[in-house]
């Protein structure tokens, strides 16, 4: 296991490589730079230029890339090109919201689709697994930035509510933190319930279907008993590859929804970020993005042995 650890984080560093590269480079790519939004069209060449030399932009694009990613190795993530405020001061200030954001999702969505997958597995073809199906079709087929217009749109007009916005840190209020995140929460981990949910239907009724079931029903163990110590346990094996890949969708999804719910967060920032050419904080937090999805990769690899004693890495 130790030999697996370690060849597994030695081929992590080539990825986490590319992804540094793609996130300095791919910005260079889209048109304009933070000198033409902060200059405009009224400046000078001259002030340009002396922009340009204020931000390190004047010198070449491999020579930005190397000083950059020194700055990273001695831990100065930099600052802000349009704030000028330091990066790490703004990546502190906008990680919990996406975090508890993340994690209350990810929470909803697994705890729905453990019951509902289970429960449509063991009654299959019933009038309630198709139910559970047709919801999890209907889950997939709406994106949730339609779920989010509808959230807002139909309980104003309907009974003339409206769905609280903004963040209101959790250590300060509680009760209020929870009545603002608990609606975007829903809307985010919608798509991914609606996967899990399918896919632990799926393996539950190969896994029900399995000799070692029938045997442990055929004993006279309590039903309750061979579903939870049995069959959802080796059912969980491939559920965890697809939810660590879900936990990266979640956080990419934060974009969209925490902009429509004014969540200031992560994904708020990458988009403000981007559309400001704000490369410094930009960098930052796609970096961080792509870091989050390689570690959860690794952590779901480790937990198989875990979860599956049949799962060896010699």
């Amino acid at each position: 296991m130790r030999n697996y650890i370690l060849r597994r984080i030695v081929l992590t560093i080539p990825v986490i490589a590319l992804v540094t590269f793609g996130a300095f480079a791919l910005l260079r790519m889209i048109p304009g730079s933070v000198v033409d939004l902060k200059a405009g069209t009224a400046q000078s060449e001259a002030d340009q230029r002396r922009l340009e030399k204020q931000f390190g932009l004047d010198k070449p694009i491999p020579e930005q890339f190397l000083l950059w990613v020194k700055d990273l190795a001695r831990g100065d993530l930099g600052e802000s090109l349009w704030t000028t405020e330091r990066v790490s001061t703004e990546i502190k200030r906008r990680v919990p919201p996406t975090l508890q954001l993340a994690l209350m999702a990810s929470v909803i969505a697994s705890t729905i689709a453990l019951v509902a997958g289970t429960t449509a597995a063991i009654h299959q073809d019933s009038w309630l697994d198709r139910s559970i199906q047709f919801i999890t079709i209907t889950g997939l087929a709406i994106p949730n930035f339609v779920l989010a217009t509808l959230l807002f749109s139909l309980p104003a007009i309907w009974w003339g509510k409206v769905i609280p916005e903004g963040y209101v840190p959790l250590i300060d209020h509680p009760a209020e933190n929870v009545q603002k995140m608990i609606f975007p929460a829903l809307i985010l981990g919608a798509a991914q319930a609606a996967i899990l949910t399918r896919l632990v239907r799926s393996t539950m009724l190969e896994v029900l279907r399995q000799d070692y079931v029938r045997t442990a029903q055929a004993k006279g163990l309590a039903a309750r008993h061979v579903i939870l110590r049995h069959a959802l346990r080796n059912a969980l094996l491939p559920v965890m590859t697809v939810w660590g890949l879900q936990l990266a969708a979640v956080l990419g999804g934060t974009v969209i929804i925490e902009t429509m719910f004014r969540i200031p967060g992560m994904g708020t920032g990458t988009l403000n970020a981007v559309q400001q050419r704000d490369y410094g904080l930009a960098q930052v937090l796609i970096l961080i993005f792509g870091l989050v999805y390689i570690f959860t990769s690794l952590v779901i690899d480790i937990l198989y042995a875990y979860v599956d004693p049949r799962v060896r890495y010699n």
